[in-house]
């Protein structure tokens, strides 16, 4: 059964004030169009979850969609602070909101501790820090062996009422196939209540089972699926298109005070009606330096059974 829809009505479909959302994407594949959507749908009081919000929760925090923030690590990869995210935190502008700090493989954990279905799951990297002194989900059980070891932190499960989570391609009934990096979207999406898969193309479904070893996603966790071409610009999405690293310097400089922020966000967001007029109003040249060099895997034979 098919279950593609266009953004609009996905986000308008599964998206709540004050819910906890999972926007997935480690470096590539992060869901910008959709955290535009949202934008533009004008939510608030949201529990914005990511490991690494970089542009997308700064702007989504910008146009007050965020109540707390539960992150790990945050900054404008390699140029700087995230200019909104600080003024929410430091100066409550436009709002005051909170945060919950994990490291990266603490709060990737908490989500596969949700994948899972398991209380809690635990991990020896918060031993001797200062994390569980802050953060509530982070508790030391005793360990139940024999084996030289007393306490062992843990943490509990994290299980988004929604992830919104990218992938290359995927069939009509969202069977999605991803490479490069995969970061935490497949635990985020097994994780989650609702899902919705947004991806750069859709295809037929012989396409997907002749690589079945690449369908990360498998449309038994999948509610929505969206085609949205350039859906994660300015990162990248393998094979489709590369990091626009010249938007990551921009929104340093655009995002300096609050107000020309709103000025950002008015042009880029507001502005438009989607990811389509959005993609239609970039300089066709930046479109052309954006796209990859081909560099195809060796095929397979995968057997006929």
């Amino acid at each position: 059964m098919s279950k593609v829809t266009d953004m609009r009505g996905a986000i308008s479909s599964v998206v709540d004030d004050g819910e906890t959302i999972y926007l997935g994407g480690f470096t590539h594949l992060i869901p910008f169009a959709a955290g535009h959507e949202i934008i533009r749908q004008g939510y608030s009081d949201l529990n914005l979850v990511r490991a690494t919000p970089d542009l997308i929760y700064d702007q989504m925090i910008a146009a007050g969609c965020a109540g707390k923030v539960t992150f790990s690590w945050a900054g404008n990869p390699e140029v700087g602070s995230l200019r909104p995210f600080r003024r929410a935190v430091e100066e409550s502008v436009p709002n005051e909101i909170e945060i919950e700090e994990y490291s990266h493989f603490g709060l990737v954990s908490r989500l596969a501790a949700g994948a899972q279905d398991l209380p809690f799951l635990p991990l020896r990297t918060f031993a001797g820090s200062d994390y569980p002194d802050h953060v509530d989900t982070i508790r030391t059980v005793e360990n139940p062996f024999d084996n030289g070891i007393g306490e062992i932190p843990v943490v509990s499960p994290l299980e988004p009422d929604v992830a919104i989570v990218r992938a290359q391609r995927a069939d009509v009934e969202g069977n999605a196939h991803l490479w490069g990096i995969l970061g935490e979207i497949v635990e985020a999406a097994f994780a989650a209540e609702t899902v919705v898969l947004s991806v750069e193309e859709i295809v037929d479904r012989d396409v997907i089972q002749s690589d079945p070893n690449r369908t990360s996603i498998p449309n038994t966790v999948v509610d929505h699926v969206v085609e949205e071409p350039y859906g994660s610009h300015p990162s990248y999405a393998q094979g489709y298109y590369d990091r626009d690293n010249e938007a990551y310097l921009e929104w340093d400089q655009r995002s300096e005070t609050h107000e020309s922020t709103k000025e950002w966000l008015d042009e880029r967001v507001y502005g438009v009606a989607d990811r389509a007029e959005y993609v239609e109003r970039m300089e066709t040249n930046r479109l052309v330096d954006l796209q990859p060099r081909s560099n195809y895997a060796t095929p397979i034979d995968m057997g006929g059974y």
